[in-house]
């Protein structure tokens, strides 16, 4: 399913539409008693229960067709559940009854989320012939927003390596550049070199694709400046330090901070938020070939600082700390960074929870309330300092791993903070962008994660 067809998912209010009642497990003898008898008696035949995710298909009074749709929502707890309404109602036009305020968004966003299929590589596309009838449509123009944002991430993550390389990436953040009226500029090859971005050069030098920063400006110069960087690896062998064949089977998805941050960008443009933004990508391949770089290197980065090699697999700090540094040169108001980072966020909180680490307060308080809001997960992690000590190298400034292997999602991002400015407002998201398990708003495959909850933050700071 193509990113368009968002649109084909939602209807006017003002189209004949076949209700859908959601119900409550404890409601659910005054909600069936509420019912016209023949739709009561249905649901008690049918032994309906309002599990979580349980659809009924109630016919109309001749039999002909669908009349009525009861839907359970087991406690009511999870909104995300409307999500399953994509994938078991049958083809037709239908209207959620019952929700209101940010029920409805929430609920619309699941219902979007739940109906992204990736038919790109398929002979015969899956196809979701359902509609939601829509009232609101300010509402529905922000609904519309964020899952044409979620489903670019999932579409990019997607995409196998072979198609989306750096040069694959350039191309997608030119295609986001140009619908939002931004300006786009790439540096490449041994150009990095010249313009001083050498850990970027050296991480992406062995692969046939050259390396390149990708530099995207948009919006009033007198703005606040917000500036957004997302690790770009398209696909990471781990270098020398080669991986595992079990750990490289998704490691195309080793892009998604790039993709997040060209969603996240996408939907700032369209609400024309009053801000100077910026979006750096540093887009490589970490591959192996002679060239490579090696364990025990000493690479210079872009601020001056030595960074020992104690591991080509943890390679995505390198490239953004130069990124990183770049972002801070212009003093702005403040720098979101996006990262499929370390493995040890997914042992800390899982696949679904991804940590961040915030140094505003303020902001990270607007994150997490939007997070719960949204119900788009995300948990703030400490910048811990007295495990900096760990990155110490006796032979350069930094190394990039510690030896001891523990707290590695604070241990990097403790890194980073390194390439950050000191007392800027920065905020570093430690994403998985992926999703093992199907869930009722999300197909196995790429995953959005925080964007939505992000965007509602900005707004909130800069509105």
């Amino acid at each position: 399913m193509n990113r368009t067809e968002i649109h084909e998912l939602f209807i006017s209010g003002s189209e004949p539409a076949i209700p859908v009642t959601s119900i409550r497990r404890r409601n659910l003898k005054v909600s069936l008693s509420e019912l016209d008898d023949q739709a009561k008696r249905w649901a008690e035949a049918s032994k309906f229960k309002a599990s979580m995710g349980e659809v009924l298909l109630i016919p109309n009074a001749d039999g002909s067709s669908v009349g009525r749709v009861l839907f359970g929502v087991g406690d009511g707890e999870e909104p995300m559940i409307y999500g399953v309404l994509s994938q078991k109602l049958p083809s037709g036009i239908y209207r959620l009854d019952g929700l209101e305020g940010e029920a409805v968004r929430l609920a619309h966003t699941a219902f979007g989320l739940g109906a992204y299929r990736f038919n790109t590589y398929l002979e015969k596309p899956k196809i979701v012939d359902v509609q939601l009838a829509y009232e609101d449509e300010t509402g529905l123009g922000e609904t519309k927003r964020d899952l044409e944002a979620s489903w670019l991430v999932r579409d990019l993550v997607n995409t196998p390596a072979e198609d989306m390389g750096p040069n694959g990436i350039e191309a997608a953040a030119r295609e986001v550049a140009e619908a939002g009226g931004a300006e786009i500029s790439v540096i490449t090859g041994g150009d990095l070199l010249d313009q001083n971005f050498p850990m970027i050069h050296a991480v992406g030098r062995a692969a046939d694709r050259t390396p390149r920063l990708i530099d995207i400006v948009w919006g009033d110069e007198s703005a606040p400046k917000l500036t957004l960087v997302g690790k770009g690896v398209a696909y990471d062998t781990g270098g020398l330090n080669i991986k595992p064949g079990g750990s490289m089977r998704i490691m195309k998805k080793d892009m998604g901070g790039a993709a997040h941050v060209l969603g996240l960008a996408q939907m700032i443009m369209a609400a024309k938020l009053p801000v100077r933004l910026r979006v750096l990508i540093p887009a490589v391949e970490n591959s192996i070939s002679g060239n490579a770089f090696r364990p025990g290197d000493i690479l210079q980065s872009r601020k001056g600082t030595t960074v020992e090699i104690g591991n080509t697999d943890a390679e995505g700090r390198l490239v953004l700390a130069d990124a990183l540094t770049l972002a801070c040169e212009e003093e702005p108001d403040q720098v979101l960074d996006f990262a499929t980072l370390t493995g040890a966020a997914r042992v800390a909180l899982g696949a679904d929870l991804p940590p961040y680490y915030a140094t505003d307060d303020a902001f990270a308080q607007r994150l997490n309330t939007n997070s719960n809001a949204l119900h788009d997960p995300m948990w703030r992690m400490p910048l811990w300092q007295p495990y900096a000590k760990g990155l110490k190298s006796s032979c350069a400034d930094l190394c990039n791993i510690t030896n001891d292997g523990f707290a590695g999602s604070v241990t990097a991002a403790l890194f980073l903070q390194h390439f950050v400015t000191p007392g800027a407002n920065w905020t570093h998201f430690d994403i998985f962008a992926w999703t093992n398990t199907g869930k009722p708003q999300t197909p196995v495959g790429g995953e959005a994660q925080t964007i939505r909850a992000v965007f509602d933050a900005l707004c909130e700071t800069y509105c």
